[in-house]
């Protein structure tokens, strides 16, 4: 009798709930910029987690909140999320997703990934323990500005001044300034800091470069950035101005030159520690994920496009040459 009252209001309940009570598993995505790549990392995502044996619309559900770069909205945002009884969270873009979980849970687990240094910014206790109910995935960005200044440096020799687009908003953008200030004076270059906070001042930070006579421009890691690609790519080749990014997207949409992580492979490494952390394994176990290589890619057409003339040894060193 127990067990068919059991099952007669099973039958009952909506399919929504029925589902739930299947041992669905829910994860909470909070990221601080736009959805704009939204297919590609959704898709890497979630063939990670089904690796690990959680399928999406099966027994996963992912639920997805995006800031569109006003980070005042991101602790209600993860409010939001966790009133939806989410099993895990992955927040994404900066400091302020994960800081906004930590905050408001500590016992959900939580996925950062971001290019911040967790430590320097009290994410984790250290990269092996990370501590709490926090571990993720850090792509080290904030600390490749140098490299990407060094590259457009050899992109465009001579004295002439560069130029870096930063978010005065971003929470490392003291960082960046005087990792590129310090970059800039071991180049024995000239750099203008142009800043952006909205998409809506980003044509206007490119026009400013060149106003300044600076012949190329380097883009700071940042999630607004992150999220205006084709607006960002062609602003440069609006202005004609050589620009290295954080990453391959920019160049596949038809950028000049990007060093930095794979992004969307990481989303793949997010998905394997949400796998394990959904299985029952505790976050402060599993230690920080870096990346251990990065990518010089170069588009051929985007230089041709701006009359700019590429040293052999330069496409020479590129991991992938876009032709």
């Amino acid at each position: 009798m127990k067990r068919r009252a059991l099952l007669g209001s099973l039958a009952a309940l909506p399919v929504a709930a029925q589902a739930q009570t299947n041992a669905t598993k829910v994860v909470g995505f909070l990221h601080s910029g736009e959805p704009t790549y939204l297919p590609a990392i959704m898709e890497r995502l979630r063939k990670s987690l089904a690796e690990q044996g959680f399928v999406d619309g099966k027994n996963l559900r992912i639920e997805t909140r995006f800031a569109a770069g006003r980070y005042e909205r991101i602790p209600a945002l993860a409010r939001e999320l966790l009133d939806l009884r989410i099993d895990a969270a992955l927040a994404v873009g900066g400091s302020e997703p994960v800081n906004a979980f930590k905050a408001a849970t500590s016992t959900v687990p939580i996925v950062f990934m971001s290019a911040i240094d967790p430590v320097r910014a009290g994410v984790v206790q250290s990269l092996s323990r990370p501590g709490g109910n926090v571990t993720g995935v850090s792509l080290v960005g904030a600390s490749l500005e140098p490299k990407r200044l060094e590259v457009l440096a050899q992109l465009v020799p001579g004295k002439g001044p560069l130029a870096a687009l930063v978010n005065p908003r971003y929470v490392g953008v003291d960082q960046q300034r005087e990792a590129l200030r310090a970059a800039a004076g071991t180049l024995g270059r000239p750099i203008e800091f142009v800043e952006a906070v909205t998409a809506a001042d980003i044509d206007t930070a490119f026009r400013t470069a060149a106003e300044r006579h600076c012949v190329g421009l380097t883009q700071a890691q940042d999630p607004l950035f992150a999220s205006a690609i084709p607006q960002i790519v062609a602003a440069a080749a609006r202005e004609k101005l050589p620009a290295v990014y954080q990453g391959r997207e920019f160049v596949e949409r038809g950028g000049l030159a990007s060093y930095g992580t794979n992004f969307v492979a990481a989303f793949g490494d997010a998905g394997t520690y949400l796998g394990r952390l959904l299985k029952g394994a505790k976050p402060a176990d599993l230690p920080v994920m870096q990346p251990t290589k990065f990518e010089f890619v170069v588009n051929l057409k985007a230089a041709h496009a701006i009359g700019l003339e590429l040293f052999p040894s330069v496409v020479s060193n590129a991991d992938e040459v876009i032709e």
